[in-house]
């Protein structure tokens, strides 16, 4: 599929208020899916790999000393603030809650605002402004309040 392709299918969904969508031609596969008015390119699921013997899965990552960690939600560009002009949205110290915006990570020149989904302090920023982040990368680390 084309990225054209994809940028109509995601107009579709936006303008048909549809939070999931799968759709196969051929040999091509598209997961989409809206989170909060967000949208997710999702790969196709493969089938199970088989791990090597003696190998083990890797463990979630665990947020240290009992903090919450903010992560991606999807892959794309990270911006800490609405633009190059502007302050960023937090920093360490900053008090957030569940609806706090915290950056804003841009996909497919779609600017998604990610918000905390937690209460509590801002106590480390993991990455930099426009640098890439990959989903489920740890953005922030939250002190819980």
């Amino acid at each position: 599929m084309e990225i054209e392709d994809i940028k109509k299918l995601v107009e579709l969904m936006v303008a048909n208020g549809l939070s999931e969508l799968d759709i196969s031609d051929g040999d091509s596969k598209v997961s989409l899916r809206r989170h909060q008015g967000q949208i997710v390119m999702a790969p196709a699921p493969m089938a199970p790999a088989v791990a090597a013997p003696g190998a083990t899965a890797p463990a979630a990552p665990e947020a240290q000393d009992g903090l919450i960690e903010i992560t991606s939600p999807m892959v794309g560009t990270f911006y800490a603030a609405s633009s190059p002009d502007s302050d960023p949205y937090v920093g360490p110290g900053t008090h957030v809650s569940p609806d706090s915006v915290v950056c804003i990570i841009e996909a497919m020149k779609v600017m998604n605002e990610i918000k905390a989904e937690c209460s509590g302090a801002i106590v480390q920023v993991c990455v930099k402004n426009a640098q890439p982040v990959e989903y489920g990368q740890v953005l922030f680390r939250v002190k819980p309040a």
